[in-house]
C-alpha cells in the first residue's frame, strides 16, 4: 500500500523528475525540480491551490521518481516522458498537425529543394515552419524556376539530359554539364535567400551582371537582372516592419475564461516566413510562466529549426535549463528574452495581440454556430452537446457502429465511442441504430458520471426519417424528450440540409453545412475503421491463437513461410522449427496441437 505521507519524507534533495499516477496506474503528470523534495511536497500541502491542481492532486494514487544530475537532465527527461505518455494536466500540442518544411539535402553533391512535413535530424537545412503550404510551394517553384536546379527527385548519372534541360528548367547535373562547384554556389545563394539575406544576394547579383555585361554576355546579364529583380520583390513582400533581428520566434499568449491560445510568428532574415496558433482548453487558471515553458519544451522537443533567439512577455523560471537545452540542441548559444521596451516588446505585443485576435474569432464562430443551431432548430436552449450516431457491415457481417460528439460547436474525437451490435442478426440499419442508441442512453441514467457523461441535448441522425423514427423509439424508451434531426446529404456526400420528424428540411448556413458535414465523415470514418478492425482480426484468426506461445510475430512469420494453415500441418516438425523464433520444442507442440 502506497503511503503518501511517508513517501513525501523519503524524498531526496536533489534534481530529478517527478511522476503523478492515479489508480488504475495512469501517468497523469510529469514535472522535474531542482529539489525533488521541497517540489513535490508542495503539492499535498494546503496552500492555494488553483482549481486544476486540486483535481490534479485528488487523483494522485501514488507518485514515483527519477533523480539525475542537473537541471538540464531533468528537463529532457521530463520532455521525452511527457511525449511518450502525453498525461492530462500536462500542456499537450497535438501530434496530428504538421506544417510544411523547405529542405536542402546539403550532404548531397548536387541537392534537391523540397517540401517536406517530416523533420528528421539528417544533416539536411530545413527552412520553415510556413503556416499557409501555399507559400512554401509558391517559394520552391521560384527558386527552380530561377536557379534551374535539378527537378527529379531521386538523382542518378544519365548518357543525355531529361526534357527539363532542353525547356531551360535544369542544368543538367546528371550529364556533368555542370560542376559541383558551379551548382553548390547556386545552392550557397538559396540558402542565403531562405535565410532571408537578401541583400547579400541583390548585391551579388548587382556584381555578376555588370561582370556579364563588361564580357559582352548580354543574355546572361538579362537572366541575372530578372532574377535580381524577382527577389527583390519576393523581400519586400516577406518584410516584418522595424524588426532587426534575424532568426527568432516570437511568442504571444491570451486567456479567454473557456482556453489558452499561443501564438507564434516565424522571422527569420528580418522577414516573417509565417505564423501558426495552437488552443489549450482547460488551462485559464494555470500560470502564464507554466503555460509557456510547457509549450516551448513541446514544441522545440525533437525540432531541427531552433531559432537563435525566443521572444516571450515572461520571464520564465527555468530558463536557463531551457536555455542550455536548446543551445545543446542547436550547436550554438539559444536566448529566451523577454523584452521592456522598443521595437522587440511592440513585436511582443503584436503576437499577444494576434493570439487575441485569433481566441475571440474561434469563440466568435462558435456562438455563433450555436445561436444558429438553437433558431433554426426551434430550440429552448442552446444545445451544448450534440451526439451522431453511424452503422457499419457488409451484408449483415462484423456489423458495428459508432458514436460522436459535438460539444460546444467542436468536435470531440475523444469523445468518440464504437459499439458491436448485440441484438440484431440481420442486415436492418433502423434496428441496429434503435439498439446502440437505447444502450448509450442506459449507461448516462444509471451512472451520469460515467464515460458517456451527460445526456446530449439533441441527436443528429446521419440518415432521413427511417433513422430518425429509430432514433426516436430509442429515446421513447426512457420517456426522454431528446429533440432528433436527420443530416441529408447531397449527391457529392455533403450535408445538403437538416430535416426534423415530420420530414420538414430545414435551411441552414454553409459554415453550418461544413462543420455537419465534418460531423457525418468523422461518425462514419469512426464505424468503417472499427468494422475494418474486426474484419481484419477475423480474416487472420486462425487455429493458431489457440496454441499457447503463438503471439501476433510468430504466427505471421509461419503463415508468411508457410502461406496457410494446412501447409503447416503438412509440414516436418525440422522445417517448422527453421521459421524465425521458433524452436523444436515450440515445432513438436504446434505439430501436436494442428
Amino acid at each position: 500500500m502506497f503511503n503518501i505521507e511517508e513517501e513525501l519524507k523519503k524524498l531526496p534533495d536533489k534534481p530529478g523528475v517527478y511522476i503523478m499516477h492515479d489508480k488504475e496506474d495512469k501517468i497523469i503528470y510529469v514535472g522535474k525540480a531542482i529539489s525533488l523534495k521541497r517540489r513535490v511536497r508542495q503539492y499535498f500541502r494546503k496552500n492555494n491551490k488553483t482549481k486544476r491542481i486540486e483535481n490534479m492532486v485528488s487523483l494522485i494514487d501514488h507518485f514515483e521518481y527519477i533523480v539525475v544530475d542537473n537541471e538540464a537532465e531533468a528537463l529532457i527527461l521530463e520532455c521525452n516522458l511527457i511525449k511518450k505518455n502525453r498525461p492530462k494536466f500536462n500542456v499537450l500540442l497535438k501530434d496530428d498537425k504538421t506544417y510544411p518544411y523547405i529542405k536542402i539535402d546539403v550532404k548531397s553533391d548536387f541537392p534537391n529543394v523540397i517540401i517536406t512535413r517530416k523533420l528528421v535530424n539528417d544533416g539536411s537545412k530545413y527552412f520553415g515552419p510556413y503556416a499557409n503550404p501555399g507559400a512554401a510551394k509558391e517559394m520552391v517553384d521560384f527558386i527552380k524556376k530561377k536557379y534551374k536546379i535539378r527537378q527529379c527527385r531521386n538523382f542518378k548519372s544519365n548518357e543525355r539530359p531529361c526534357l527539363n534541360y532542353h525547356i531551360k528548367r535544369c542544368l543538367a547535373p546528371c550529364v556533368g554539364y555542370i560542376s559541383k562547384e558551379e551548382y553548390k554556389k547556386q545552392i550557397d545563394e538559396i540558402i542565403d535567400l531562405l535565410e532571408g539575406k537578401t541583400d547579400k544576394i541583390i548585391k551579388d547579383l548587382k556584381k555578376q551582371m555588370e561582370e556579364a555585361s563588361k564580357n559582352l554576355k548580354f543574355e546572361k546579364a538579362a537572366e541575372l537582372r530578372d532574377r535580381k529583380i524577382a527577389i527583390e520583390r519576393a523581400s519586400e513582400k516577406q518584410k516584418v516592419s522595424n524588426i532587426s533581428e534575424n532568426n527568432i520566434d516570437v511568442i504571444g499568449l491570451y486567456k479567454s475564461n473557456l482556453e489558452v491560445c499561443i501564438e507564434i510568428f516565424f522571422v527569420r532574415g528580418s522577414k516573417m516566413l509565417g505564423r501558426e496558433h495552437y488552443f489549450f482548453p482547460e488551462l485559464k487558471d494555470m500560470e502564464n510562466k507554466e503555460i509557456l515553458s510547457g509549450f516551448i519544451k513541446q514544441y522545440y522537443f525533437n525540432n531541427p529549426n531552433i531559432p537563435s533567439k525566443i521572444m516571450l512577455r515572461e520571464e520564465l523560471d527555468d530558463k536557463d535549463a531551457i536555455e542550455k537545452w536548446l543551445s545543446k540542441e542547436l550547436g550554438k548559444k539559444v536566448e529566451l528574452k523577454s523584452p521592456k521596451k522598443g521595437e522587440k516588446l511592440r513585436f511582443v505585443e503584436m503576437a499577444e495581440l494576434n493570439s487575441k485576435v485569433t481566441l475571440e474569432n474561434k469563440e466568435k464562430d462558435k456562438s455563433e454556430i450555436l445561436l444558429e443551431l438553437k433558431n433554426v432548430l426551434k430550440l429552448d436552449h442552446i444545445p451544448r452537446k450534440i451526439e451522431t450516431y453511424d452503422i457499419s457491415n457488409i451484408s449483415g457481417e462484423y456489423m458495428v457502429a459508432a458514436m460522436c460528439v459535438m460539444q460546444d460547436g467542436v468536435i470531440k474525437k475523444n469523445l468518440s465511442r464504437r459499439f458491436k451490435i448485440k441484438e440484431v442478426f440481420s442486415q436492418d440499419d433502423p434496428k441496429c441504430m434503435e439498439e446502440v442508441i437505447t444502450r448509450r442512453l442506459k449507461h448516462s441514467i444509471e451512472n451520469p458520471n460515467g464515460g458517456f457523461g451527460t445526456l446530449p441535448d439533441a441527436i443528429f441522425a446521419d440518415g432521413g426519417i427511417t433513422q430518425i423514427r429509430a432514433t426516436k423509439r430509442a429515446i421513447g424508451k426512457y420517456n426522454l424528450d431528446i429533440p432528433v434531426f436527420g443530416m441529408v446529404k447531397n449527391d457529392k456526400h455533403q450535408t445538403r440540409a437538416l430535416m426534423d420528424e415530420n420530414r420538414k428540411e430545414l435551411e441552414i448556413s454553409d459554415n453550418l453545412k461544413n462543420l455537419i458535414t465534418r460531423f457525418q465523415d468523422t461518425v462514419h470514418d469512426t464505424a468503417i475503421t472499427y468494422h475494418r478492425k474486426l474484419r481484419e482480426e477475423a480474416i487472420t484468426k486462425s487455429q493458431l491463437d489457440e496454441i499457447k506461445g503463438i503471439g501476433k510475430a510468430k504466427k505471421m512469420a509461419l503463415l508468411k513461410e508457410f502461406g496457410s494453415v494446412e501447409n503447416i500441418k503438412k509440414a516436418s516438425i525440422s522445417e517448422i522449427a527453421n521459421v524465425k523464433g521458433i524452436n523444436e520444442k515450440l515445432a513438436k507442440e504446434i505439430k501436436q496441437q494442428l
